[in-house]
């Protein structure tokens, strides 16, 4: 019987970030994947980051993990999405190489020091007598850990459907982990049933490009991580094209084989990434929905039809996807499908991603009711510190709602039950513009270090950087004469005054860049990512400034904590939902109580009351 410090189970991209997490911080840990072809493997579409999802990644890489390195080195192509929305909800997106994706990942892992990567289905977790774990593989062997942490992804009891064909199977074919729900069981998890779904890969040279609209990448993205230097040039343009009316009558026509509306499928499926069927009878009044074409690695001619996941059966993908422009006489080369999986209701977590119920055992990604890699990431790189620092007798390390978009997904999944998969969006976070894709190594970098993972190379990147920040807001002050800039304001379209103004209200105009006053002779020898910092500072400064006083006003109920023991049957005065509600999810302070469904601002109220009277005694 082999002993380590920790054992993960699963090495998707929670797995993976856990695994090298804990690993790089000195535990020994056992990384078990049912498949190793499995590691980091991009079961869905071949790209990082997106809405919300970008923020996610360089928080990963902040703190010191591994995603947006990876992301970066098999890149095909960068975009920013939602630039015309302003910069509180820029997100980077890349299409990645899958395939090299995989194999960098599973290389990184393989030189990781205190890291053993191992291939087998975890069937069983005990509790020894002495409060550590012993995890049982299929074929009958064992290994003892002081901490455990679970990032199973879609694969527990999972079911993949193509209209009446129903396989016991795992993502891609990849066989599922069929035991282990049943000793989660035992060990008194709630277990749900959720859904998602992959549309079929189709051959690029039976797409008629002439047909769509191609979308290359572009040039003027920062990479994902601190430590990359720049982007390569576009290796594989994306396609825009679109459903027809015949494709929503195709669906209409045969709406009576689809598994989500007859039956097939339990699982409850995603909100915001519904199959195509399930567009075309939601939003009724749609003649057409926009379908992108992904390609998936340098080395195939396989694209993914993003927007078309599908679970009909295949006789009528093949009437659908001909119907999408551009398709008319495509080669299906794998067919969509949809998965049910089982997972946890998260609200038995704490902030740490730790089981309430048993010390020791961390859950990340999919198996918490999340959906995408990067909300798996983030969840896996968290679950891996906590176990290290379980391990070590080292108190809990949690992120905030005011300083990470990991925090806010955290604690929505831990106080809020999921009742469908979770998908991170900008629209969760309140404090988005505090949260921006480009200061997410001012926000958590000096954490990072603190924890032990930043290395000395990022950390002398990050303190440059502040360097060149702190230089640069020293010139913010300095007044300029209108011989200085009136050429630069005319060429812009700015009023032009006749009085000098600083280079702080040169730059608030809104066609004013901070490039523009480089030019000008102003922040000198200032990266372009330090440029970017600056102007958005000082053109959001009062908007800033705002959410600021907010979170300040939010941190007075943080800072108020709640006891363990509290029976919350026993206060007078709160509704019988609040009670239920609080006695189930056992909210570590007032603002956590106050974000849970069914508690009601007069609820909190009477808790703080409550608290004032336990402090008087």
């Amino acid at each position: 019987m082999k002993t380590f410090d920790v054992i993960v189970i699963g090495a998707g991209h929670a797995g993976c970030e856990a695994g090298l997490a804990s690993a790089r911080l000195g535990c020994s840990t056992l990384l078990l994947a049912t498949n190793l072809d499995t590691v980091a493997f991009l079961a869905c579409n071949p790209s990082i980051g997106g809405t919300a999802k970008g923020q996610i990644v360089k928080e990963i890489d902040a703190l010191g993990g591994q995603m947006a390195i990876n992301a970066d080195n098999s890149l095909l192509q960068m975009r920013m999405l939602n630039r015309g929305k302003g910069p509180a909800v820029y997100s980077p997106r890349a299409q990645v190489d899958k395939n090299v994706y995989h194999s960098t990942m599973k290389q990184t892992i393989e030189s990781t020091p205190n890291l053993f990567l191992r291939q087998g289905e975890a069937v069983k977790i005990d509790v020894t007598p002495n409060g550590e774990f012993a995890v049982t593989t299929a074929v009958d062997l064992t290994y003892t850990c002081k901490a455990v942490v679970l990032a199973c992804g879609v694969y527990l009891k999972s079911k993949t459907i193509v209209g009446k064909c129903v396989k016991d199977s795992g993502p891609n074919g990849f066989a599922n982990a069929s035991h282990l729900s049943d000793s989660l069981r035992e060990l008194g998890f709630t277990l749900r049933r959720f859904k998602t779904g992959t549309p079929a890969r189709v051959r690029m040279k039976s797409i008629d490009l002439d047909k769509t609209v191609e979308q290359v990448g572009e040039s003027d993205v920062l990479p994902f991580s601190y430590l990359t230097q720049s982007i390569p040039a576009t290796k594989r343009s994306c396609y825009l094209t679109y459903s027809t009316p015949k494709t929503k009558e195709i669906i209409l026509a045969n709406k009576h084989l689809a598994p989500i509306y007859n039956g097939t499928i339990d699982g409850v499926g995603p909100r915001y990434c519904p199959s195509i069927e399930d567009k075309v009878v939601r939003f009724a009044d749609k003649e057409r929905h926009q379908i992108f074409l992904e390609p998936e690695a340098e080395d195939t001619c396989e694209f993914y039809v993003q927007g078309a996941s599908s679970s009909m059966p295949a006789s009528v993908q093949e009437q659908i996807y001909h119907s999408i422009e551009g398709l008319e006489t495509v080669e299906i080369m794998r067919d969509a499908y949809a998965i049910e999986y089982d997972c946890i209701d998260a609200t038995e977590l704490t902030a740490s991603l730790m089981s309430k119920k048993i010390k020791g055992m961390f859950f990340a990604g999919q198996i918490n009711g999340t959906s995408g890699y990067e909300e798996a990431g983030g969840q896996g790189i968290i679950a891996g510190i906590n176990a290290e620092r379980y391990v070590h007798n080292k108190e809990p390390f949690t992120l905030r709602r005011d300083n990470s978009y990991i925090g806010v997904l955290i604690d929505d999944i831990t106080t809020k039950e999921t009742i469908e998969p979770y998908r991170m969006m900008t629209s969760r976070a309140e404090y988005r513009l505090i949260l921006r894709q480009d200061n997410a190594d001012l926000r958590l970098t000096e954490l990072g270090r603190e924890i032990g993972l930043v290395s000395n190379e990022r950390y002398q990147r990050f303190i440059a950087k502040k360097e060149q920040l702190q230089n640069a807001s020293k010139e913010l002050n300095k007044i300029v004469s209108p011989k200085i800039y009136a050429p630069l304001f005319e060429a812009k379209g700015e009023a032009i005054n006749n009085a000098g103004l600083t280079v702080d209200e040169m730059l608030r105009r809104s066609n004013i860049t901070a490039k523009d006053l480089q030019q000008l002779g102003f922040f000198k020898d200032v990266s372009d990512e330090a440029l970017y910092e600056i102007e958005v500072e000082c053109k959001y400064r009062g908007y800033i400034q705002k959410e600021k006083e907010a979170i300040a006003q939010a941190n007075k109920l943080e800072n108020k904590p709640l006891p363990n023991d509290i029976d919350y049957m026993t206060i007078d005065g709160l509704r019988i939902e609040a009670r239920q509600k609080l006695n189930k999810i056992r909210p570590q302070n007032l603002g956590q109580a106050g974000r849970i469904s069914g508690v009601s601002p007069a609820d909190v109220q009477i808790l703080i009351v409550y608290l004032a009277q336990k402090g008087s005694h």
